[in-house]
């Protein structure tokens, strides 16, 4: 089994909901209530580890992930270029 995660919660959850609209085949909604209290309880314990957090002054959890880095952009060339035609700028501030 792998480490809890809310996007896993969030997924089970959709596809509950899916499961319950399928006219075909719908899931049983007793089953699908049980699902909803223990995504509950899960909720419940992702905001006792915020409050956790925030006490002991931590900033990670793994219960909820970082976002995926951003990508990093390239040095600029200080050649010119179609999609480059001011390779060096100059800033300007106004001291007041």
């Amino acid at each position: 089994m792998s480490t809890p995660h809310i996007n896993q919660l969030r997924d089970h959850l959709l596809l509950t909901l899916a499961s319950l609209r399928d006219r075909e085949n719908p899931m049983d909604p007793a089953r699908a209530k049980a699902v909803a209290e223990v995504a509950s309880v899960l909720v419940d314990t992702a905001k006792v580890e915020v409050e956790y957090l925030r006490v002991t002054g931590q900033d990670r959890s793994s219960f909820i992930a970082d976002s995926p880095a951003a990508p990093q952009l390239t040095d600029a060339s200080s050649q010119v270029t179609a999609h480059n035609p001011f390779p060096t700028s100059v800033v300007h501030r106004l001291e007041g």
